[in-house]
């Protein structure tokens, strides 16, 4: 609520990139509203986690408060227009970086170019959550619009933005108007992959980084088990971890790592997510990522939409749960394969289909979990698979 209460046309629509206790941007990188440190993915990024944490929490003010709308529509008109990041303009896009304000990418250690392939990515995605949350306020036809731009971004970084020879997206777009290589991850951390033949190349590619490669670059290494997790490679996902948490690890304090690693245990090892179903009851979805060398994960005290959670997966054939708030949630037991019914606190239900975002088979049963509610869902071996 701070950073998008912060967003001002004297900062060209950019708000504070650190903000103090007291409300006041951090000196270290502010002096004034013409000079301060500033990248661009950033507005885009806190769109996009603005809606996600409305998923998790359901917490209305994400989507009603005055302030957070203000910062998503200056966000979505003005700041694209004056950085000139909109999909019409950001190929071609000819404005000088004053020092640090305005840096055109995550990636600050580089110079000479135009935009940086997480701008584009980061920009599909808060087209995709802010179409989410005007349709959530019943703007359908404002939502439709923003829907129409993150397909252009979608569309350009598809065919422009990938590198047939190397088989890799590019990461920059140079002054000169050449492509050059760069960090490629944010296209998956973003969803920005639409081709099944690139994102298998891109899976691959993140796949093969090793453990100790730019052992420094904590701040980008952090993303990597989310990712990895999303797309079935469990064992690279927990290997990650490991090493970003082990003792000795340069920069492990950073944020990111922390932050970051309890979140992919959260999404990916867990297999948690959420969202709000039609009649306002929360919707929790859980599918284990457990890797085959672990037999069991549990995970305590979960916060989910008003309510908390204990999970535990016995790898990949039985999850039990228990609500321990105050909330009822639908839980959404899923597990890999096809199979028409699965098997609750003992009795057989009929299982519906799901696919992954790997493209794996899947099926599921919901069950409705009321305060103080323990169910066990799992893989019987009376279940018909097919």
């Amino acid at each position: 609520h701070k950073f998008a209460s912060n967003i001002a046309e004297s900062r060209d629509w950019c708000t504070y990139w650190e903000i103090d206790r007291l409300n006041r941007p951090a000196p270290v990188d502010y002096e004034s509203d013409r000079k301060f440190w500033y990248t661009l993915p950033a507005n885009f990024d806190v769109l996009d986690a603005c809606y996600r944490m409305y998923r998790w929490t359901g917490d209305r003010r994400y989507i009603d408060d005055p302030a957070m709308l203000s910062f998503y529509r200056h966000t979505m008109v003005e700041y694209r227009a004056k950085w000139q990041i909109d999909p019409e303009h950001i190929m071609t896009r000819h404005i000088e970086v004053e020092g640090s304000r305005g840096i055109p990418s995550y990636v600050e250690t580089e110079g000479g170019f135009s935009i940086g392939v997480d701008v584009l990515a980061s920009a599909a995605a808060a087209c995709r959550s802010y179409s989410a949350i005007l349709d959530l306020r019943g703007e359908r036809s404002m939502a439709a619009r923003y829907r129409s731009e993150m397909a252009k971004y979608l569309h350009m970084l598809d065919s422009k933005w990938w590198n047939e020879r190397d088989r890799k997206f590019y990461g920059f777009h140079m002054d000169d108007g050449s492509m050059a290589n760069g960090n490629r991850w944010f296209m998956l951390h973003w969803d920005a992959v639409t081709d099944p033949i690139k994102l298998r190349a891109s899976i691959e590619e993140i796949a093969a980084i090793p453990l100790d490669q730019n052992a420094f670059q904590v701040e980008d290494k952090s993303y990597y088990p989310e990712i990895l997790f999303r797309y079935g490679l469990a064992g690279k996902a927990t290997a990650q971890i490991l090493d970003l948490a082990m003792p000795g690890r340069y920069r492990r304090e950073y944020p990111e790592v922390s932050y970051a690693l309890i979140g992919a245990m959260a999404t990916g090892l867990m297999g948690i997510s959420c969202e709000t179903g039609r009649s306002g009851t929360a919707v929790m979805q859980t599918l284990s990522g457990l890797p085959d060398d672990t037999s069991w994960a549990e995970m305590d005290h979960v916060p989910i939409q008003g309510t908390s959670i204990r999970i535990r997966h016995d790898g990949h054939v039985k999850t039990t749960i228990a609500n321990l708030g105050h909330r009822a949630v639908r839980w959404r037991a899923t597990f890999l394969g096809r199979f028409d019914r699965l098997e609750v606190n003992g009795r057989l239900r009929k299982a519906r289909r799901e696919v992954t975002p790997n493209g794996d088979a899947a099926s599921s049963v919901e069950i409705l979990l009321r305060p103080g509610d323990r169910f066990t869902s799992s893989i019987s071996v009376t279940s018909i698979a097919h």
